[in-house]
């Protein structure tokens, strides 16, 4: 047996996102039809807790295209320059160590190679990281990775208008107690944020986004709209990118 969560998108805006851990029989094997036997168990537990739950599965074990094309490892981004990048080599390219980084050569390399990058596990500890001429700090957790997800998932129209069909994700690769960051929670909470109508909002710029996801938004309308000078076109967030 395993347990993993399943993240439920929600519209309680003190809790965009919802964890439930569920309980589920595990296949042992490294191969793709394993690890989909052990999603369908996990799938079919999820629904024992709530069938009207509309599941999808994110990574690259999924069954369905759309599962499989937002796993980090496949979500491109493109700057206007040309460049064009997943969304786990620029989370790993971020990451700034006691003893290096960031290593920016790492967007030159595919997914795989950056996270298996040996400086990435023998650098020390990590410390913060740095997007470009952005410093994002480790606390609160998820919120760098969570960022550079949901901008990511907005420019690509095609993903972005089929994800929002669903309301719970999983990512059977996820383990809790070795891992952080999930791109079944990113998922989640970019449609959370689309169905309270703040995806816009929070998109505009890191200091809204910030705003919203950091503060509970029972506050009056004239403190929530405080214009920032960091202001961000959505399609222009990772033009500073050369």
């Amino acid at each position: 047996m395993a347990k993993r969560p399943v993240f439920i998108a929600s519209k309680d805006k003190n809790n965009y996102v919802m964890e439930k851990d569920i309980n589920f029989e595990w296949f042992p094997g490294f191969s793709v039809s394993q690890k989909q036997k052990s999603i369908d168990s996990f799938h079919d537990n999820v629904r024992k807790y709530d069938d009207s739950l509309r599941l999808l599965e994110v990574s690259s074990k999924s069954k369905d295209e759309l599962g499989v094309a937002l796993s980090a490892f496949n979500l491109k981004i493109t700057t206007k320059s040309g460049k064009e990048f997943s969304v786990e080599t620029a989370f790993q390219a971020s990451k700034v160590f006691q003893n290096g980084g960031p290593f920016l050569d790492l967007y030159e390399k595919t997914s795989k190679d950056a996270k298996k990058d040996m400086r990435i596990k023998n650098s020390g500890d990590l410390i913060y990281f740095q997007f470009f001429n952005r410093r994002w700090e480790l606390e609160p957790k998820t919120l760098f990775y969570d960022w550079l997800y949901i901008n990511a998932l907005a420019l690509n129209k095609r993903l972005a208008e089929k994800v929002v069909e669903y309301n719970a994700f999983t990512d059977i690769e996820f383990n809790p107690q070795k891992s952080i960051n999930c791109q079944a929670k990113s998922v989640a909470l970019y449609v959370s944020l689309y169905k309270a109508n703040l995806l816009d909002e929070a998109l505009e710029s890191v200091d809204k986004y910030k705003q919203i996801i950091t503060q509970p938004l029972n506050k009056s309308p004239n403190e929530n709209e405080k214009v920032t000078k960091e202001r961000i076109e959505q399609l222009s967030i990772f033009d500073e990118i050369e």
